[in-house]
């Protein structure tokens, strides 16, 4: 009975049970409340809110301690939102930790990342939710100060909760330490450049995705022009994607 009344807090990724970032993220939170761990049974990167519709998923126990319990999924990031909540969990989780990704996930990487999909989901259940990723794709990065963050923004989720329909967004820079945690907008750029040709053993023309991220925001207070400057950013998104600015423009159509 004790264990019930603390935090039920539900931890994801997309880089699969086994990477670093997410060991480390427990290690960080395990003491602010009973921890689930529902998270691919092997790199997920790019899923964005992808669902599996087709063929059936399955979880397993990988692993069990004292305040943690620990499954793999063989489905997307958000299958394992969804499997967590619907199926797997006794009630519903006070917060919902998504990561810690190996690399960044700010500004239109929101909409293609697998771990930013998952905090959207826990958002679209009602929990209030948390997407944390540090700028550094290796295996053996340092999280340090991404654990430092990323738990000082959880410690504040189950103090005050979020809106209905806002989750938060965490990225740190690898700089140590960071010159502080910034709150900001999502920046207003684009991927170009994506793709590098080659060929394949058959000399089939194959297509690598590559490129580099063009920062087209004036506003100083973006998260791609913080995190170059060696800040943490911190950016509140939300599910409903109306543009309610133009709905009485678009009412003048007559459609």
């Amino acid at each position: 009975m004790e264990r019930n009344n603390r935090p039920l807090i539900l931890i994801t990724n997309d880089d699969g049970f086994r990477a670093k970032g997410i060991r480390e993220l427990i290690k960080a939170l395990k003491d602010l409340g009973e921890l689930v761990v529902m998270a691919p049974d092997g790199p997920r990167s790019g899923m964005s809110s992808a669902i599996t519709s087709l063929v059936p998923i399955k979880y397993k126990v990988e692993w069990e301690e004292p305040g943690v319990t620990v499954y793999s999924c063989t489905g997307t990031p958000v299958d394992c939102v969804k499997l967590a909540i619907n199926e797997v969990l006794d009630r519903e989780p006070d917060l919902l930790v998504s990561g810690i990704n190996h690399g960044g996930n700010m500004a239109i990487c929101v909409n293609y990342s697998g771990t930013m999909g998952a905090a959207a989901e826990g958002c679209i259940f009602g929990v209030p939710s948390l997407g944390v990723s540090l700028l550094d794709h290796r295996a053996d990065a340092d999280f340090t100060e991404c654990c430092r963050l990323g738990r000082l923004t959880a410690e504040k989720i189950l103090e005050k909760g979020l809106p209905h329909g806002t989750y938060l967004n965490l990225n740190v820079p690898t700089d140590i330490p960071v010159k502080g945690l910034r709150i900001c907008r999502q920046a207003d750029g684009r991927w170009v450049k994506e793709f590098k040709r080659s060929e394949d053993a058959s000399g089939q023309t194959v297509f690598w995705l590559t490129g580099y991220f063009r920062n087209d925001d004036q506003h100083d207070d973006n998260d791609d022009k913080l995190l170059n400057e060696g800040y943490a950013s911190l950016v509140p998104c939300k599910i409903d994607i109306t543009d309610y600015a133009f709905m009485q423009e678009l009412q003048t159509w007559n459609l």
